[in-house]
């Protein structure tokens, strides 16, 4: 086996100093969505955002699924359970007030109705999230559908 130049040793070794002196576990003056807190630190998490009660937020683009205007934290929505149902199943809206399920959850793959909520509808927070309060992560210049604008 061949021992490396002398030259690229230099370089190796030249290279691990620089690293060490120039990037001890910092960011490598690169901004990014946790700031400018160190790689080896924890920063403090941020604050929760405020859902803002029974406030129900516009669709901005033609088939968004709709927002949740209300707080889900402790909400169970496993294989066993989905605590959804309680309030939103075609059975529990009325008398909880709340709206109804989607036909569209009740038709499976092939198209066919079924009498009970599809499988792959059945996991809400797959597509419907909480409306929040919150700045957007990164700058954002997205424009809604003129057609879903308010007249």
């Amino acid at each position: 086996m061949k021992k490396p130049s002398l030259f690229i040793l230099a370089a190796v070794l030249s290279t691990a100093a620089w690293a060490q002196q120039e990037n001890l576990g910092d960011t490598g003056g690169l901004a990014s969505l946790r700031g400018v807190t160190p790689l080896q630190d924890t920063r403090p998490a941020d604050d929760l955002k405020k859902f803002p009660r029974e406030q129900a937020l516009e669709s901005d683009y033609v088939y968004q699924p709709p927002l949740i205007p209300h707080n889900i934290r402790n909400y169970e929505v496993s294989l066993n359970a989905n605590k959804c149902l309680s309030c939103h199943s075609w059975k529990n809206a009325k008398e909880m007030g709340a709206t109804k399920i989607s036909v569209t959850h009740y038709v499976n793959r092939e198209d066919a109705v079924l009498a009970d909520m599809s499988p792959r509808r059945y996991f809400c927070l797959q597509c419907h999230v909480p409306q929040a309060n919150a700045k957007p992560l990164v700058k954002n210049d997205f424009q809604r559908v003129d057609s879903l604008r308010q007249q």
